[in-house]
């Protein structure tokens, strides 16, 4: 090549490097995610842990459902259960006996033959007295599953599961449970993958190395591949996967970010394809402007007070419910929420598999004062200032700050409001160090008894000091019942007695509220709020 012509050539080549890194700065995260089929969350908060037996909250089971599958999982649209790693069932008669056989090529993440023993391994693990799992009720349908929980029982062999052949798992009932093939698409039920959890500690130790990614081995449609605490947890395709060949994204990034405004600008700034949330005073702006951006979905779920009823003056019902009935929902959810939820006088949603609550805690501001005086404290005199704790983001602050001027405007108490990270928050619940605090409880499948069943004695979700035997003889015989009117009756007596006892106060009733990229497709409402990510896809 000649030298008269070098200087024309470096121009090109400078131009085009030029242009070239141009277009690379003007390239977004999100833009390269729809060329590489990477999906980027927000998560909403930093996960607590990744082993599905001991986790609580739903923004760590948004990833547990990525990197594990259960004998059952659940219809996004419907939650109606399907097949997983089982490929059919079949049930005794009575309803005793359900016999699970499992696909021939279910396999761990590591390529190692996924059995019905991994499975007895698992719900051992789970019930096990030391591990101390808040879920492990779940298990409680297996026979003999409580009195082992409970350190009742020593022999795990007394329980209701059994492998009879490495395809074949045989789970034997208590009694009659009209939701099992729901419970098995739970992450309490999930398998664990038993030489993983033994060489980095004991069956029944919480915490351990095993979750990080180095180690790190489940069954789900993805693997995990980096965890950087607080900054971004990515999990990739695993080709192990029974159903890899209709997994249609390469990889999923989740970012754990608490505040939700800095995740709506991480949104506008090409950094996510879907927040987690939305600021309450964002939503009007999109639904004017872009409201091809917004998702307002149904979601399964009640945002309520939890009371600590150990801790005077919470221990006096007076006072709960005065601090129940001194609230304007409809206010809350009109002018802090932009009627994006809807006023929950009851806990358990409206329409829950046909059920909605008859009783109901009415927003009474005369009957509040009247009872708070009758407790002791006329006019808020000489009532203590109270700590409520709440994860810290501008839903949860918004929320109760209206609350504040409501319990000071009309009872004349002082409450003091205490942002904490997510990890504190559910942290503080689970060891009741808390007065009051907000709390939600999203529904694990489509049956009142998922919003009930948690606030028997000593449950494991309860954490409020609350008992009443009542209540437990109400919600047992539910669970007996196999016919669903009867079933539902009980049901109804234990929320009345759950409603006018207040150890919570039920706020509003949940809505999944947040931004998506045009380009996601096939990302479905799910009551839930679940999502099988596998069957999501990114179109340029």
């Amino acid at each position: 090549m000649s030298r008269r012509h070098l200087p024309a050539l470096l121009r090109s080549l400078l131009v085009a490097t030029l242009l070239f890194a141009g277009c690379a700065r003007r390239e977004t995260p999100a833009s390269v995610g729809l060329r590489t089929k990477t999906l980027l969350l927000g998560n909403g908060a930093e996960p607590a842990d990744l082993d599905p037996q001991v986790v609580t909250a739903y923004t760590d089971m948004n990833i547990l459902v990525a990197l594990f599958e259960g004998l059952t999982t659940l219809d996004e649209l419907t939650a109606a259960p399907q097949p997983g790693v089982a490929e059919r069932w079949e049930t005794s008669a009575d309803g005793l006996v359900w016999t699970f056989h499992l696909r021939a090529d279910a396999r761990w993440s590591n390529g190692a033959p996924l059995t019905a023993e991994d499975f007895v391994y698992s719900f051992r693990r789970i019930l096990a007295p030391k591990l101390a799992s808040e879920y492990a009720y779940m298990l409680w349908p297996l026979a003999n599953a409580q009195a082992f929980n409970e350190g009742k029982l020593a022999d795990p062999a007394a329980l209701g599961v059994r492998a009879l052949d490495p395809r074949t798992l045989q789970l034997t009932l208590a009694q009659p449970c009209p939701w099992l093939l729901a419970l098995t698409a739970h992450q309490a039920w999930f398998p664990v993958h038993r030489a993983t959890i033994e060489k980095f500690g004991a069956m029944d130790q919480r915490g351990t190395r095993w979750t990080r990614p180095e180690n790190f081995v489940g069954n789900g449609p993805f693997a995990l591949k980096e965890w950087t605490p607080n900054a971004r947890l990515v999990v990739a395709k695993n080709p192990h996967y029974w159903d890899a060949a209709h997994n249609r994204l390469s990889s999923v990034v989740f970012f754990p970010n608490e505040n939700i405004a800095t995740d709506e600008k991480n949104f506008r700034s090409g950094q996510l394809h879907l927040t987690y949330d939305l600021p309450p005073e964002k939503i009007a702006a999109y639904r004017a402007d872009a409201p091809h951006l917004l998702r307002i979905d149904p979601f399964l779920e009640t945002f309520y007070l939890r009371f600590n009823v150990a801790r005077p003056p919470l221990d006096q019902r007076k006072v709960r419910q005065a601090l129940s009935r001194a609230l304007d929902r409809a206010a809350i959810c009109r002018t802090v929420l932009r009627d994006s939820r809807v006023p929950a006088h009851a806990f358990t949603p409206p329409g829950t598999a046909g059920y909605t609550a008859q009783a109901a805690v009415p927003d009474d501001f005369a009957a509040a004062r009247r009872l708070l005086a009758e407790a002791g404290f006329p006019e808020g005199k000489n009532f203590p200032a109270l700590e409520v704790q709440i994860k810290s983001d501008d839903l949860h602050r918004g929320v109760l700050e209206a609350v504040q001027e409501m319990w000071r405007r009309e009872l004349g108490i002082r409450i003091i409001i205490a942002p904490l990270e997510q990890k504190t928050w559910v942290a503080n619940q689970q060891a009741m160090t808390y007065q009051i605090c907000t709390s939600r409880w999203a529904g694990d499948y489509l049956d009142p008894n998922t919003f009930l069943d948690m606030w028997v004695t000593n449950g494991g979700n309860n954490q409020t000091g609350w008992s009443q035997p009542a209540y437990d003889r109400l919600i047992a015989a539910a669970a007996r019942e196999m016919d669903t009117p009867r079933r539902q009756a009980l049901q109804q007596q234990a929320e009345a007695l759950l409603l006018d006892e207040a150890p919570i106060a039920p706020l509003f009733h949940g809505a999944r509220v947040y931004l998506i990229h045009p380009a996601v497709k096939n990302w479905q409402p799910t009551l839930l709020g679940l999502h099988r990510y596998q069957y999501v896809e990114l179109l340029e």
